[in-house]
């Protein structure tokens, strides 16, 4: 039987409190604090019982905080998941949400966790989805091969691994897709097809998917940051052809962006035409690019170290809206989109940081609030919307 079991770092339930500065009327909820940061929060319903759950990993644990009191269960140990992304995703089909992990640093690895018959006490199994990847900085799911089930993308982000269990890879600086296999549960791994092959320099961060050019397939977009590595500094998208297992067309939207993290496509201001919602996670600012010329529009652009960015619609009325939290600023920001592209700014949270943001109705009260994976500021935590 599986218990809850006590963490060998600090946590609180619910340790709610009001921001100091008073006016954002959220609440932050600390559920979870670790010396070494958690940088990632899968939101979805984990346990069968239709409310959300949150998984996380934090200094090789793999923890699962039951709604709605998120309470912690550890339900996996292992030295080597220290994921910095995650991704909710029935992989094998059986009707309820399995959990998917990746670590960034070489080696590199994939891997997903069944959901038992009892997840409260059965064991979660491990299963490899691919060690051939280097710098995993990215996990999305989409129906790449349009066979009416999920694949997996994730970036591969590094050119030479330093690490002795990997020393090189077929995938540098490339984008790669995973079709799930016939019988996940058996695989040794998934089979890696690379869109972007050798194509996406720069450390590539975030992936965001989308039928970009109106084709009736799946596109795929990524920012590069640069920094310590060469040729990057743009946002680009790839095109996608007819067979997805050769390689797609790569479009640069713009290369003067020195930082750049995130990009997710939607119709911004409903013209019908795919914009570009995007940030500079190593650098400042969240804007958007409008489509199709790429025009780039600000809609926060002294927000410092943005490094989480999540589309999605606040208000129920039908546009698309987008949130921050930025672990320079250490604050978390919603934008409030009028359907045509004019962005209005709400301050949320003060004192945060994060290298993941989710936007969910956590106490199921019938509104979005935002599950956060600090990364400077080594917690997890919810802010619960004040709008009911």
């Amino acid at each position: 039987m599986r218990v809850f079991l006590s963490l060998p770092i600090a946590f609180s339930i619910f340790a709610t409190s009001l921001y100091s500065n008073g006016f954002s009327g959220w609440k932050k909820h600390i559920l979870h604090e670790s010396r070494g940061g958690m940088r990632t929060a899968s939101v979805g319903d984990y346990t069968k019982d239709g409310i959300p759950d949150i998984i996380t990993s934090s200094e090789g644990q793999t923890i699962l905080f039951v709604g709605p009191k998120f309470k912690p269960l550890v339900i996996h140990e292992h030295s080597d998941h220290v994921f910095i992304h995650s991704a909710e995703f029935d992989v094998d089909g059986d009707g309820d949400l399995d959990f998917v992990g990746g670590r960034h640093r070489t080696p590199g690895i994939i891997v997903w966790f069944e959901q038992p018959e009892n997840p409260l006490e059965d064991k979660w199994i491990a299963r490899n989805v691919s060690s051939e990847l280097i710098g995993i900085h990215s996990l999305i799911t989409a129906d790449i091969d349009r066979d009416g089930k999920l694949d997996l993308l994730a970036t591969s982000a590094l050119k030479t691994s330093t690490h002795p269990d990997q020393p090189s890879t077929d995938y540098p600086e490339s984008l790669v897709w995973f079709s799930v296999p016939e019988d996940p549960h058996n695989a040794e791994k998934w089979e890696p097809h690379a869109f972007a092959d050798k194509d996406a320099p720069g450390a590539t961060h975030y992936i965001g998917v989308g039928d970009v050019n109106n084709d009736g397939r799946i596109d795929a977009a990524v920012g590069a940051k640069i920094g310590a590595f060469p040729n990057g500094n743009y946002f680009a998208w790839w095109e996608a052809p007819a067979d997805p297992t050769r390689a797609w067309t790569k479009h640069l939207i713009n290369q003067e962006h020195p930082g750049a993290s995130h990009i997710y496509p939607a119709d911004l201001n409903g013209d019908g035409q795919m914009d570009f919602a995007a940030s500079r996670g190593h650098a400042d600012g969240v804007f958007w690019f409008k489509g199709p010329d790429w025009e780039l529009e600000p809609i926060h652009m002294d927000i410092r170290l943005p490094h989480a960015l999540v589309i999605f619609d606040m208000e129920g009325d039908g546009d698309t809206d987008i949130a921050t939290c930025a672990k320079g600023s250490l604050e978390v920001w919603w934008y409030e989109n009028d359907g045509r592209g004019n962005f209005t700014n709400h301050f949320v949270a003060t004192g945060q940081a994060a290298y993941d943001i989710r936007a969910a109705d956590m106490d199921q009260d019938g509104d979005k609030d935002f599950v956060i994976g600090g990364d400077i500021s080594r917690n997890l935590m919810w802010c619960e919307n004040p709008a009911n």
